[in-house]
């Protein structure tokens, strides 16, 4: 098994943070955007309140070098791709969303998982959010 990982039957996850395998969580919490989502009529043409949630398991490699921030996975980076990817046209489904947002993530080599969390936050009078959330991996990289 390798240095990290945990296993379990058939299933092998990923700690967000793990000094064994150098890992280290980034993470970016309760970001409110205003995005056109949604599948309805009355959804599209007009902006939705949206909360993302984005946690990130980052390889270390040589660790903080000369406390540099070129050396580390920046979080400002995630916020101002977060609002391109908001801003970038209309999309139907929280999913889909959800899935750009990984993407975005898991481009930079050093992530190794990501959980992101999309939450609409004013379809329901009587619910706080709804919405989903995804866990993806970049082991292979």
């Amino acid at each position: 098994m390798t240095a990290g990982l945990k296993q379990d039957d058939n299933i092998t996850t990923l700690p967000y943070a793990d000094h064994a395998g150098s890992l280290r969580r980034v993470f970016v919490r309760d970001m409110v955007v205003g995005t056109s989502i949604g599948v309805y009529d009355h959804e599209k043409g007009r902006p939705q309140r949206v909360r993302i949630n984005l946690d990130l398991a980052v390889l270390e490699g040589e660790g903080v070098l000369n406390d540099d921030i070129a050396t580390v996975l920046s979080y400002e980076d995630l916020v101002t791709g977060t609002r391109e990817i908001c801003q970038d046209g209309h999309v139907n489904l929280v999913e889909t969303l959800g899935e750009k947002l990984a993407d975005m993530c898991l481009a930079d080599r050093r992530v190794r998982k990501v959980n992101v969390r999309v939450e609409k936050l004013d379809v329901f009078d009587d619910v706080a959010a709804v919405g989903v959330e995804i866990e993806r991996f970049n082991i292979a990289r």
